[in-house]
């Protein structure tokens, strides 16, 4: 049984004249009908999955790039936190004693009048502490917990099934 070939040829433009493409590249026409349409579907998914697996890799890499700029961003700010920590509770010492100097003329001694110096100080921040504390309580219970575009539309919702019944 002897096969039939047809060549496949594209014609080519070069300086002027069009010319026939090169005999070796073109593809017979058996070679096409071989790819059915199971086997298009096989290679769609290979090419697919390869596709995904290319996506994924991309994206871990891009992720682990990511991770590693928070942490170094978290560090730094842990860091710098901890040095504003300390400074803050060195000027909380320094208000103490400023305080307790104030009670010099008191004739206690010096004892007391460091101790009556943190516990003034200790006294301000927990009143500063509590007006914050309410003021923001008040806040949130002016906003409500009840979010007004969610409920604008579970109202909808119930009232379109209303009409559906």
């Amino acid at each position: 049984m002897a096969r039939e070939y047809r060549l496949v040829t594209a014609p080519t433009q070069l300086y002027g004249e069009t010319r026939v493409a090169n005999q070796n590249t073109a593809i017979p026409e058996v070679e096409r009908a071989v790819e059915t349409l199971p086997s298009l579907f096989t290679r769609l998914g290979d090419q697919l999955t390869q596709l995904f697996d290319a996506k994924l890799s991309l994206l871990r890499i891009e992720l682990k790039e990511e991770i590693a700029a928070y942490l170094r961003g978290a560090i730094m700010i842990i860091v710098g936190a901890l040095v504003a920590l300390i400074g803050f509770a060195l000027l909380n010492v320094a208000i103490a004693f400023l305080i307790s100097m104030l009670f010099d003329a008191a004739h206690i001694s010096q004892v007391a009048r460091y101790a009556l110096g943190f516990t003034v100080t200790a006294l301000l921040y927990l009143a500063v502490g509590a007006i914050v504390i309410v003021k923001a309580k008040n806040r949130i219970n002016q906003q409500g917990i009840v979010l007004p575009r969610t409920a604008t539309e579970l109202q909808r919702d119930k009232e379109w099934i209303k009409n559906q019944m």
